[in-house]
């Protein structure tokens, strides 16, 4: 028995005030180059899936405290943290990256995982009742290959639920970084505990769904 083959690259929180600017130096601590280059790779990306026909789906991050549950907002006070891509500033806007017309972008309303964006109504990024689950699903991809920010945060957490839904998960190693831990524990990890592949986005291996190696069910 075999699953849907179709490959989706998802690129995930790709905004300035996760990439650039005040907010995004902040917040991340580290040398900007490091995100600088991660954009770059990103970008390529977006390019090779579009070349290859793969389809390139966006998800993007709304933090505004309205979105926020009791806990979430309990936390910001007690860490002293500011609330980013609020909506409509620029903040929230995508960074080096720009959906093509007819490519579909997710919002993830003060959620990390993708998969609990849920669209509640009709708007230009959300037909009714189709979240990014249903999309996939209906698109018939089996193979989620990703990139954007931060592998330890929302790339993990939207990764993490999507393996359990049964996809293939492959990380663009160059296309994503870490916030809070050791970048490279934190792709051995996805490798163990998903079975992720992690390569570069200039792997054509990428591209392709891994071959299904299911064992025929026996009585």
């Amino acid at each position: 028995m075999t699953g849907p083959t179709g490959t989706a690259l998802v690129v995930v929180d790709l905004q300035n005030d996760f990439c650039a600017g005040r907010v995004a130096g902040a917040r991340f601590g580290g040398d900007g180059a490091v995100l600088e280059a991660v954009v770059a790779h990103s970008v390529r990306a977006v390019e090779r899936a579009r070349h290859a026909g793969v389809e390139v789906v966006f998800v993007r991050f709304l933090g505004d405290p309205v979105h926020q549950g009791a806990a979430w907002r309990a936390r910001d006070r007690r860490l002293g943290k500011e609330p980013k891509c609020l909506e409509g500033t620029w903040g929230a806007g995508f960074h080096g990256v720009v959906p093509a017309p007819g490519e579909r972008v997710f919002t993830k309303r003060a959620r990390f995982d993708a998969f609990l964006g849920g669209n509640p109504g009709p708007g230009p990024d959300r037909p009714p009742g189709e979240g990014l689950e249903e999309h996939l699903r209906a698109s018939g991809t089996g193979h989620l290959v990703f990139a954007g920010l931060y592998a330890d945060v929302c790339v993990d957490s939207t990764a993490r639920t999507a393996f359990q839904k049964g996809f293939h998960i492959t990380v663009l190693t160059d296309c994503t970084t870490s916030l809070h831990l050791p970048y490279d524990d934190v792709l051995r990890f996805m490798r163990v505990l998903y079975g992720a592949r992690t390569t570069t986005g200039d792997d054509p291996a990428a591209w392709t769904a891994p071959a299904d190696e299911e064992e025929p069910c026996t009585p």
